[in-house]
């Protein structure tokens, strides 16, 4: 599987929902590009003194795409996460992307993007977004649409790092390959 699998629909005038899930999509799509097609040297390569990978920034993203999802929809993670806590995970993540073979990673990805964007589509209907979701310190209790909004910003913040670090490996720029 490759970026040019992922689904994208314009959304020129769309609601509230159709809007951010076109964000999320079309983010996605550009996380895709930049990350994809590379071997196991070029997503480990390290650009000192950062120690951020695009092999680690892979696998944090679909961390991210099935915890947030799951926290959504109230429900435990799923493998590979389930095993660990949150902050177990996210350290996890980092240090042992570099290890992963690279389909394995890829495979890893856009598994969790597409379980994702599969129940955000069930999540966010008829209203889903106002939805609360408790949490044990009553501060932290959310609405699925602030969820969203953190995986949005999330692969915005991270989509911008895998844009500087596939320039250092192989000089790709853009936003997208047209």
């Amino acid at each position: 599987m490759d970026w040019r699998d992922l689904p994208l629909e314009e959304c020129p005038r769309g609601s509230e929902v159709e809007m951010l899930q076109f964000a999320v999509d079309r983010v996605r799509k550009q996380f895709a590009w930049k990350t994809g097609g590379l071997d196991a040297e070029q997503l480990r390569r390290r650009h000192p003194p950062s120690t951020l990978t695009l092999a680690g920034l892979i696998k944090h993203l679909a961390f991210v795409e099935d915890g947030f999802t799951a926290r959504a929809a109230e429900q435990p993670f799923g493998p590979p996460w389930d095993t660990r806590s949150w902050v177990e995970n996210d350290r996890w993540v980092w240090e042992s992307a570099v290890t992963d073979d690279p389909q394995e990673l890829y495979a890893l990805w856009y598994g969790a993007a597409a379980r994702s964007r599969a129940a955000w589509q069930q999540l966010s209907a008829d209203g889903g977004l106002d939805v609360v979701v408790p949490d044990p310190d009553p501060k932290w209790s959310s609405n699925r649409r602030r969820f969203l909004i953190d995986l949005l910003e999330e692969y915005l913040k991270h989509t911008g790092h895998a844009d500087i670090l596939r320039e250092a490996v192989d000089g790709v720029t853009g936003n997208d390959p047209d």
